[in-house]
């Protein structure tokens, strides 16, 4: 679970940084933040950026959830191994 939220964290994190960075820069070039688009703008670089920046977290937490997939798979096939036994 801490690896979603560090994940989650730095994932907000980030896009809150580009937001202020691309509506600094259009407050500066056009007078006006414009906050949808820039929030817009904000959004599509983050995503690009998150793939590259945080990819260590990203698979932090894809490895956590493999295992407790891998994990909840095994009791599920012995429950299930139990019934047959019963059967």
């Amino acid at each position: 679970m801490k690896e979603f939220w560090i994940y989650t964290l730095a994932r907000l994190a980030l896009f809150l940084v580009t937001w202020v960075v691309v509506t600094a820069v259009a407050a500066l070039l056009f007078g006006s933040p414009y906050p949808v688009i820039t929030l817009l703008l904000a959004f599509a670089i983050s995503g690009v950026g998150s793939y590259f920046v945080l990819s260590a977290p990203r698979e932090a937490l894809a490895r956590r959830v493999e295992e407790r997939a891998g994990r909840a798979t095994a009791r599920y096939e012995e429950m299930r191994s139990r019934e047959d036994d019963d059967s």
